[in-house]
């Protein structure tokens, strides 16, 4: 078909468009070309495509060229206005609805098209908005978990691209320094600003058109310190982000620059070469890690989990576990029993009470890391956990491994010991029967509701960010 690629209902308004400049009806023309007057209807109708040979008895009929007939422009504003009420009425934002479209007459008026076009527009700018629901959320970071599972949580291109960017700044050895991740800024064409005035809703904002990363004064209590924020801002532009399209691109994204900002605090060659001295010396520990680069806790052990299995063989698991017991971030890939939903996410789920991850915060001193081992269904597991602080409350960190590979980490020699038979409900959900049987019927607490449960999932290209007020702290200090 001579038409291919093009969009019918654009090629039906330019034959119109033609035919009618040429003075001609519908039969006019196609008793001129051959063809019955209907025929012709259905083709400027966009609903049937025309052979290459009648494109040209039409095109030397109505004195134009077959490039003018089949140009994708619409041949005026009347016709614009129908082709995209035509498109929109087709999306699948719109038919999933179940309404009638709309039937365009020679006499419905511009206005009510564009009227009609306006609630469209609406339409697919809310869905465009409405990223995900919870479930579709929760599945979207379960598909992830499992990807980066299949790969050993490891991304070799951002590792080089990292150490690439720390070259081109500078950067030797030691912990990397605020002036060299400026620096980093500077060859990007970007400034770090510190502002007191950054909008809630955000950690960073970065200004494309002035070439700005806006950054708060200090680091959040407990949260991310200010070279690891200003990383992550550096980190959608050099790897080549746009806007996301979905919660998955989004979550992938937001997984892509938190890497790349440990990949450049603990570059990969120094990182390894440290922790394979340390597996040498059987002393390895997230506390040592930790220090030498000069990082969290939280980072030490998570960036663990992109360099141990791939440069080490060692498979782990990590888990941040807030006070409650409920998991807020993962990984694992030593076959560690999690609890799970039936979608297959694991975070918010409860952990066993078994679990150093949860005892731990019943521990008298909590500044230093805790030992244990664990039998589980699925084996014997040695972990190291450490608790801390932040302004959402108190969580836990817990960086562990089988048994057989204890033997490398320094700790190992702990007596602490306990028994988890989760997910079975007797080992730490179901009450004693002595208790239920004395208590049952007998109470009537109440319950705590977490308000998070009412909340909707954050809406928005950017899930959570409030654009209103985004745009006017950008219009604020632009002019500064």
């Amino acid at each position: 078909m001579a038409t291919s690629g093009i969009h019918l209902t654009t090629l039906g308004h330019r034959i119109r468009h033609h035919r009618l400049a040429a003075g001609f009806t519908l039969d006019d023309l196609g008793a001129l070309v051959g063809v019955a007057g209907s025929q012709l209807s259905l083709i400027e109708n966009g609903k049937r495509e025309p052979k290459l040979s009648l494109l040209q008895a039409i095109a030397e009929a109505c004195a134009t060229e077959v490039a003018d007939l089949i140009s994708g422009e619409p041949p005026n504003r009347r016709a614009a206005l129908e082709i995209e009420l035509d498109k929109a009425q087709a999306s699948p934002v719109f038919r999933q609805l179940g309404i009638a479209p709309v039937r365009v007459t020679k006499g419905m008026s511009d206005e009510t098209i564009e009227s009609v076009l306006g609630l469209h527009r609406e339409l697919q700018r809310r869905e465009r908005e409405a990223i995900a629901t919870p479930e579709e959320a929760r599945r979207a970071n379960t598909e992830l978990r499992l990807r980066m599972r299949a790969q050993s949580n490891y991304l070799p291109e951002i590792e080089k691209l990292a150490e690439k960017q720390l070259k081109a700044a500078g950067h030797v050895q030691g912990a990397l320094t605020h002036r060299t991740v400026s620096i980093m800024a500077e060859k990007l064409g970007f400034e770090l600003i510190y502002v007191s005035d950054l909008p809630h809703s955000t950690r960073s904002v970065t200004d494309l058109e002035n070439g700005r990363i806006y950054l708060p004064p200090a680091s959040i209590p407990g949260g991310h310190g200010l070279r690891s924020m200003a990383l992550q801002a550096m980190a959608h532009r050099l790897l080549g982000h746009t806007p996301p399209t979905d919660y998955a691109d989004f979550l992938m994204q937001r997984l892509e620059i938190n890497y790349f900002a440990a990949a450049a605090l603990m570059p990969e060659t120094a990182a390894v070469a440290f922790l394979q001295q340390a597996k040498k010396d059987r002393n390895l520990a997230v506390e040592d890690f930790r220090d030498a680069f000069g990082v969290t806790h939280e980072a030490a052990g998570m960036r663990m989990t992109n360099l141990l299995t791939h440069h080490l063989d060692m498979s782990l698991h990590f888990l941040r576990v807030d006070e409650t017991g409920a998991i807020t971030r993962v990984y694992e890939n030593d076959d560690l029993p999690l609890p799970m939903d039936v979608t297959g996410s694991v975070e918010g789920q409860r952990v066993c009470r078994k679990f150093q991850a949860r005892s731990a915060f019943t521990q008298q001193n909590r500044t230093t890391e805790h030992h244990q081992y664990t039998d589980t269904p699925s084996g014997t597991f040695w972990c190291s956990t450490q608790t801390g602080s932040s302004t959402e409350g108190e969580f836990s960190v817990t960086v562990g491994v089988p048994f057989d590979d204890a033997r490398w980490w320094r700790g190992r020699e702990t007596s602490d010991r306990a028994v988890s038979t989760c997910p079975d409900e007797a080992c730490c959900r179901r009450p004693p029967t002595d208790l239920a049987d004395r208590w049952s019927g007998k109470a009537w607490p109440s319950a705590r509701v977490h308000t998070h449960m009412f909340s909707p999932l954050p809406r928005g290209a950017f899930p959570g960010v409030d654009d209103n007020e985004v745009y006017n702290f950008l219009a604020r200090h632009a002019s500064e």
